[in-house]
């Protein structure tokens, strides 16, 4: 039977959409600014049919890709799902086929040996391309206009890894995507496979090393001369994979390291540095003078994914899991193999964000999801919350260390935001900052667009959808200026 299970993750606004939609002329509250004009897209986990076995988590679902199309002071809306070999599998049998997150032993024989990647992490242009990315497989090129999934891409054969990084970083003084796989060889394999993509998209540089362990390799960071690889103990186990368990889990015993290679190094130049256990999962930037490298992430003191529990059968430490903005600081020609801490915000959070034009350099303005449990939430009206209770964005003048709030309201929680610039020659962090909304009493969205550096003004204009869009994962502006250079590669 058709029929999604009655848990948290697939109830209230989880509930599945399984909608592709086309809105023209969005109604909006206020007067969109003038100098937004391109393509927001954001995507996120919307499965089709239930799961095979019956539950599974958040992450696992089929991705669904939002597109709002700014011109001119209106906004159109459109979404689609990302035609993944799965996708089409499963559409075809009319039920799901494939069992829980990364973990091929229960699927049905029907579907042994397929790529099982859902594409519902992030969605990246480049090289005039638009790009759907799962970490566990290789990126599927989209229509930038028309969201029309066009296959898998394996960059004309270069690409020798089995995945691709959803969190590839722009380069946005040269034009290259710095990107990585992890796992390259299959599940549980402690291969990492780093490349360097050309601005016309063209693998020019290849280097195959290994991990300390096998692990989720989630995000990294690039400087203008160092990649940065975090490896903290979100471990892997084809043991507890054939046993039902989850794939990953959390080992609390484990020391977490970071591995750094020069932009252009080869596998013999990688170094590891070691640090005490922690978790973090996103860069907020990353940045080196001389030698000295900073990286910058939400760093917490122990495990924030409930859904991969410990190994060892401890509970899981709600407390513990509170992440704040962190600079982990590393000499690449020093004789240590320690790198320093440092706490650089108060905020409780995750999913951080920069003006994209100061990626790989030092900055000065940073925002984020936020947790804020001294805000109201009426549950009466919004209903109870599943997953991560995100109620606010933030922003960190980290000149100042001044931190400053935008609060969804008492019956919302918010997703991630994007930095807007003014245009490409305005100041950092002169801008906006867009971020979807969910609006939990009326199970719907509402698009907000925020002044970058006076978010607790609140919104500027409100784009409202007459429809609820999940909970997404990532997301990225696209102006129209580079939205051209798709229009002239057709």
């Amino acid at each position: 039977m058709n029929k999604f299970p009655d848990l948290p993750i697939y109830t209230g606004f989880n509930t599945p959409s399984r909608m592709e939609v086309d809105i023209y002329d969005v109604e909006v509250d206020g007067d969109i600014p003038a100098d937004i004009n391109g393509a927001f897209y954001r995507v996120g986990p919307d499965p089709q049919y239930p799961p095979l076995l019956g539950h599974d988590i958040y992450f696992n679902g089929d991705g669904m890709v939002s597109m709002f199309r700014f011109q001119n002071g209106r906004v159109d809306y459109k979404s689609r799902y990302v035609r993944t070999d799965k996708f089409e599998l499963e559409r075809k049998a009319q039920r799901a086929l494939f069992g829980a997150y990364r973990n091929p032993f229960f699927d049905d024989p029907s579907v042994q040996g397929q790529i099982r990647g859902t594409a519902n992490t992030n969605i990246v242009f480049h090289a005039g391309k638009l790009l759907a990315l799962k970490e566990d497989s290789p990126p599927i090129v989209m229509d930038p206009f028309t969201l029309e999934s066009q296959g898998y891409y394996d960059y004309e054969g270069k690409m020798t890894s089995e995945t691709f990084t959803a969190h590839p970083k722009l380069d946005p003084q040269t034009g290259e995507m710095i990107a990585f796989g992890y796992a390259s060889k299959g599940i549980d394999t402690d291969d990492i496979t780093y490349y360097v993509i050309s601005p016309k998209g063209e693998i020019v540089h290849e280097v195959w090393f290994k991990m300390p362990y096998a692990a989720m390799q989630h995000d990294f960071g690039v400087t203008r001369d160092y990649v940065i690889f975090p490896v903290v103990p979100i471990v892997s186990s084809l043991e507890r994979a054939r046993e039902g368990k989850p794939t990953f889990g959390w080992d609390g015993t484990k020391d977490i390291y970071l591995g750094v290679i020069p932009r252009r190094g080869e596998a013999r130049d990688i170094r590891w540095f070691k640090g005490p256990n922690q978790f973090a999962s996103h860069v907020m930037n990353a940045f080196n003078v001389g030698s000295k490298i900073h990286i910058d992430m939400p760093v917490a003191e122990g495990n924030m994914f409930p859904f991969f529990p410990d190994i060892h059968g401890a509970a899981f430490d709600r407390e513990k899991a509170d992440s704040r903005v962190t600079r982990w600081t590393i000499d690449f020609e020093s004789g240590n193999n320690t790198f320093e801490h440092k706490q650089l915000g108060n905020m409780i959070g995750d999913f951080p964000r920069i003006d994209d034009r100061y990626a790989m350099e030092s900055y000065r303005h940073g925002f984020m999801c936020v947790t804020d449990l001294s805000k109201p939430y009426d549950s009466k009206r919004g209903g109870s919350i599943s997953g991560m209770f995100i109620n606010c964005l933030g922003h960190i003048d980290f000149s100042t260390g001044k931190e400053k709030i935008f609060f969804a309201g008492p019956t919302s929680t918010i997703q991630e935001s994007t930095f807007i610039p003014k245009s490409d020659h305005a100041s950092e962090g002169e801008g906006y900052l867009i971020a979807l909304v969910n609006r939990h009493e009326e199970m719907r969205s509402d698009l907000v667009i925020l002044d970058a550096q006076h978010i607790d003004d609140g919104p500027i204009a409100t784009v409202r959808l007459p429809l609820r869009l999940r909970q997404g994962l990532h997301g990225n502006w696209v102006p129209d200026s580079r939205l051209n250079t798709a229009k002239a590669a057709v």
